[in-house]
Order: structure tokens, then sequence, then C-alpha cells
């Protein structure tokens, strides 16, 4: 069977360079807090056209930094997306703030925009929106909502680095603050976990560079709470040579979607909306009896991944949810499977897929 994503091929393709910028680290000794570190910031600042890129331990850990900025309080309302992995919520409910799960539209599986309008109320303080699968929901719009009733906007966008909506601004610059995550598999993933926090705020900003080195900017000099959750040098300088060839991925992935939408039948499709661009953390696909097709992924010896089997509002971590009723959300749960994909997917191995689906 080969891989459901080929980080063997994308290491191969850089080795030299990796090697060269790891070796570098190694020598200097210098694990936390490199010069490579402050460069990678830069970098994804410039990349995204934001002013301030704060590195950081995970994607987790720049939802709580995120959280935390706002200034999070226990009777506080969140709005956010039941159908994604958990660390969304999970933060908010770590936060002792009450998870406010809205349903999804049936076309990109992005929050449901009149959902969100109905289900904010004057204890509301965030709407948080996950980009599903690689593509951002429609941001401006959710972000004049924000604005027009005085909470948040977060861009949860560990799925979502680089993509695109139709006026051009790239995930992670719209929102007041948006997050990512540079975990392995993530379209621009390091070689261990990593994250990142993007703000055009200074305040907001300040916050979370002293919230995630805890809560100083002085050694031994801490002004404020803060939690330990820096970005390793390491996958800072993995991080800095994979942005480098990161818009050539980009392109791979779009032209290997495309051979997907072009030729996969017996299965429902993202929709990707008009004039935006995903950069397909995932190729997920809708399908009618999910158990069969798994039985014949398994009987064709084809790797598979299931994104995601469990709403969030009916985890057993959130059983206070368990009898809210969200249509689209537990329908998706049901009939969502994704298929091998990312810029090093054989075109061979792509056809078997492929095919295996005209086969049905």
């Amino acid at each position: 069977m080969f891989s459901f994503i080929n980080l063997q091929a994308q290491y191969k393709a850089y080795k030299e360079e990796i090697d060269l910028e790891i070796s570098k680290i190694l020598n200097q000794a210098q694990f936390i807090a490199a010069p490579c570190v402050k460069e990678l910031e830069s970098n994804l600042s410039k990349y995204i056209k934001i002013k301030h890129s704060i590195s950081c331990s995970n994607g987790t850990s720049a939802l709580l930094a995120a959280l935390n900025a706002i200034d999070i309080k226990e009777d506080d309302e969140i709005i956010t997306s039941a159908f994604t992995f958990i660390a969304s919520a999970e933060m908010i409910a770590l936060c002792k703030a009450k998870v406010v799960f809205v349903d999804i539209n049936m076309q990109d599986l992005n929050l449901d925009i009149n959902e969100v309008k109905k289900a904010i109320t004057p204890k509301t303080k965030a709407i948080l929106a996950v980009s599903i699968f690689g593509q951002m929901p429609n941001l401006l719009e959710l972000k004049k909502i924000a604005e027009e009733n005085n909470i948040y906007l977060i861009e949860d966008a560990a799925q979502s680095f680089g993509a695109k909506d139709d006026k051009n601004n790239i995930s992670g610059s719209i929102a007041h603050i948006s997050t990512t995550s540079f975990f392995p598999s993530k379209p621009l993933g390091c070689y261990g976990d990593g994250g990142a926090v993007f703000t055009n705020d200074d305040f907001l900003a300040e916050k979370i560079r002293l919230f995630v080195n805890h809560g100083s900017k002085q050694r031994y000099l801490h002004e404020i709470i803060g939690v330990n959750a820096r970005l390793d040098s390491i996958q800072a300088a993995v991080l800095n040579v994979k942005l480098k060839h990161f818009d050539e991925e980009l392109a791979k992935r779009q032209e290997l979607a495309k051979i997907y939408d072009d030729n996969l039948i017996n299965c429902k499709k993202i929709k990707i909306k008009d004039s935006y661009t995903s950069v397909y953390a995932q190729y997920s696909i809708l399908v009618d009896d999910r158990e069969k097709i798994i039985n014949e992924f398994i009987k064709n010896d084809l790797p598979y991944a299931v994104h995601y089997p469990m709403p969030l509002h009916k985890q057993p971590c959130f059983k206070e949810y368990n009898k809210l009723t969200l249509k689209n959300t537990e329908y998706v749960c049901k009939h969502i499977i994704s298929l091998p994909f990312c810029a090093f997917l054989d075109k061979n191995n792509q056809e078997k897929v492929i095919s295996m689906f005209k086969n049905l």
C-alpha cells in the first residue's frame, strides 16, 4: 500500500536543504529561540501579508493564545463548528467559556453564516471559524457580522494556510486573529508539532507573544500568566526551507485535485466557491455507503481516512450537547471519506483510486 500522505517523498525532494539547516541548529546547539525562529515569523508575515506572526508549539496552543488574548471569561460564548478536529472547541472549553455549536452548509462544509447570525447573543464574545479541508468560509462577511456585534472573529486556519478568497486575501490575514498548525501532514508542515498566530493588531500581538513565553519578554520578569508554547528551532528551520517551495506544492495540489474533480464518479465532491482557492489539506468526498467504500479501499489495498467520523457535539467530553441536532454536520460525518492526497501523490496511484470508484 502506498502512503496516504507521502511525507518521505517530500523530504527526499528537499533533503539537502533541510539537512543543512538542521545541521546548523545542531552545531549551534541553540534549540530554542535561534535566529531562524524570527526569520520564520518574518517569512510568514511576508507570505500572508500580515503585520504580526507569532510562532508557537502547535495549532492548539495557537488557539489557546488567541482566546487568551481577547480575555475570554467564564460566561462568554464562542460560536464555532462541530465538524472539525476537537482542538478549537477543546480550547474554548478549557478557557471555561461556553461552546456554541452551529451547523455547517452543504456546499463547502464551513459554518453556515445564517446559523451564525441566529446564534449571536449578548454573551457572544467571538466567532471561531474553521477553514475546513483547506478552503476558507466567507471570512469578510463573518468579520462584518462580528464587527456589527462588537465581537471578535478568529480563524482556525490549521488546514488552510495558503488558501485565498475571491478578493485574493490569504488565509490568516482577514480575521482579527488567525491561527494555524504546522503538524507534519498539513500543507505546510514541520517534522514535529508547530503552529502560529497571526494578527494586524499590535495590542493583541503583544499579549500573544507574552502568553506563549511564560508571560515574559525579559528573562525572569513575567508580566502576565502565560505558558511555555514556543516553537523549537529545528521546526522553524524545516519550515523556512519548505516555505520556499510552498507555492510550487500548492500548484501541484491544484493539478492533482483537478484530476480527481474531472475523473471521480459515484461520489459527491466538495464545492470550491467561485474564485476561491483551496489548498486541499484533505481531498474529501461524500459517498452514499461509506462502509461499502471502505471495504473497497481495503480490498484494493488503498489508503483512506475519515475526517471526521463523529461530530464534536456527540463526543463524550461534550455530553451536555449530545441532544443537540445539527443536521448537516451529522449527515456529513456519516458520509465523508478522504482520499490519498498531497503534492507528491504519484499519478499512477491516484489513477488506482479513480479506477476503484469507476468500478463500483
